[in-house]
């Protein structure tokens, strides 16, 4: 296997880019084609599509009917894939690829994905968007078994499962590996014969299938099928596993079915606008939140106004279902790089600002109803609250399109401990008194589940992964321990 690795590197200084953000954090995004004599080009492009579920590092593996080959880098895609000298280190005709933001791991090169490892049966390639959250259980248990460890990803659990099995085939393997995991899934691997793709049994992580050129591809969302012009055919079906050889595709449902559980927060935040998750345009979901916003909290005021990007979809159905003119009173600068240099406190309190900027024209002497997605921990809430009243705001209500978040995830989404959670600390009219603004409403959990075509939420078989809101976890939470509700990491394990 041919490698092209720089130095490991882990910046966990004052500086770091992600250090204490007030925003959920998107999980990763996988990518995989089988049989394409562009496949290394065809995932950069698949990758770059799927960006913005992590910007920390990226990987592609290849294999060229002899070899595997392996470029893995920490940044974004466009940065480090962007050259031919790399796709040209990159030859075969199948292909997978991650980009990624760690929900379990230091950002260190030894972390990204795909991994790698060579295995009696051959070389096995795995990219992993989740979290198992019985992965560190089964990472002590293996460490005691002799097991060596290189990653402190959950991801590397898969590569010594499928090692130590002793069933024959690798396919066989690969089923009995998923029967001993727990969590929220979507794995895309590769062996010098098969692209595989595997969707966890309640369905918590999304997965498609597509075409190109007659070449089956897997991929986090049907954005990255739209960039490569590539034709969707259906999504991988909850605990469903696909094996493409040779052109065919196999579809194993080796598990007992349960009833679906798709993660909620797709819809809210996660996917891309023009991505269809479960057969649902995501931007006209978002509208649909926005509208059901504005009928459950009712409110006179003058101008609608999105938190960009994220809640501009919700602030357009807002604007339509009230009647209040919609304008961009915030505008956002894409041009802020995670690299950005903040030497003193006093200029990194300014960060809100170096993202944010109000129109001052469409706000002073308004009555503003701002929209977002969701509120973490309300500390830029509260700066871009503060901006609204510089900028000459009369009074600043805010609605929230999703329920407020109360409970830690464990699936995949990177989220505060639950006492760093706005929502778990103070009731809505402390939130309010905290973010300063004459109002705080939150859509209710019904009025979520209504925007995606639902009477209501169904108590006793929810329709979807909404733990984030409710306290119901879809699956057991093995590497919980005790009264301790965190968000798992292996970091404090392997550091």
């Amino acid at each position: 296997m041919t490698h092209a690795e720089p130095m490991d590197v882990c910046d966990t200084g004052d500086d770091h880019p992600f250090r204490d953000a007030d925003h959920l954090r998107e999980e990763c995004g996988v990518f995989g084609i089988y049989g394409h004599p562009d496949a290394a080009a065809i995932t950069a492009l698949g990758l770059h599509a799927l960006q913005h579920r992590g910007q920390e590092a990226a990987g592609i593996v290849t294999f060229d009917g002899t070899r595997f080959h392996s470029e893995r880098r920490l940044g974004l895609i466009g940065d480090n894939f962007s050259k031919q000298s790399v796709i040209d280190q990159l030859p075969g005709n199948a292909a997978i690829g991650h980009t990624r933001y760690s929900t379990t791991g230091e950002t260190i090169l030894r972390n990204v994905q795909p991994l790698f490892a060579e295995l009696s049966v051959g070389g096995f390639a795995v990219a992993h968007n989740g979290n198992l959250t019985n992965g560190l259980t089964l990472r002590r248990q293996l460490i005691s078994e002799g097991a060596i460890y290189q990653a402190t990803s959950d991801t590397e659990v898969i590569l010594h499962l499928v090692a130590r099995s002793k069933r024959n085939r690798f396919v066989d393997r690969f089923i009995e590996t998923l029967s001993q995991v727990q969590g929220a899934y979507a794995f895309v691997g590769m062996t010098n014969k098969k692209l595989i793709g595997a969707r966890d049994p309640l369905g918590i992580r999304p997965l498609v299938l597509g075409r190109l050129d007659g070449c089956p591809i897997l991929a986090s969302e049907t954005c990255a099928l739209d960039i490569i012009g590539a034709k969707f055919e259906r999504e991988v079906e909850p605990g469903e596993i696909l094996v493409i050889e040779d052109g065919q595709i196999e579809s194993l449902k080796p598990f007992p079915p349960k009833r679906p559980r798709p993660c909620i927060f797709e819809y809210v935040y996660f996917a891309r606008p023009d991505s269809i998750a479960g057969g649902k345009n995501v931007y006209e979901v978002r509208k649909k939140i926005g509208a059901e916003l504005a009928m459950e909290t009712p409110i006179f005021a003058d101008v609608v106004v999105p938190v960009p990007d994220s809640g501009v979809p919700a602030a357009i159905g807002f604007a339509q279902k009230s009647g209040i003119p919609y304008e961009l009173g915030i505008i956002r600068n894409h041009y802020v790089g995670r690299t950005f240099i903040q030497p003193t406190q006093s200029v990194r309190e300014l960060g809100v600002r170096m993202k944010h900027s109000a129109n001052r024209a469409v706000i002073a002497g308004k009555r503003v109803v701002l929209v977002d997605d969701s509120i973490v921990r309300g500390t830029t809430s509260r700066k871009i609250v503060a901006m609204m009243r510089e900028a000459g705001a009369t009074e600043v209500h805010f609605r929230i399109a999703s329920p407020p978040i109360k409970y830690p995830d464990f699936y995949g989404i990177d989220m505060p401990e639950q006492d760093k959670l706005l929502a778990a600390r103070m009731s809505i009219e402390e939130m309010r008194t905290y973010l300063g603004v004459e109002s705080l409403s939150f859509i209710s959990i019904d009025g979520l589940y209504r925007a995606l075509g639902e009477p209501g939420r169904d108590n006793a078989e929810p329709q979807y992964t909404d733990h984030y809101f409710t306290g119901d976890y879809p699956t057991p939470i093995a590497d919980v321990v005790g009264e301790s509700v965190k968000q798992l990491s292996l970091l404090a394990e392997a550091s």
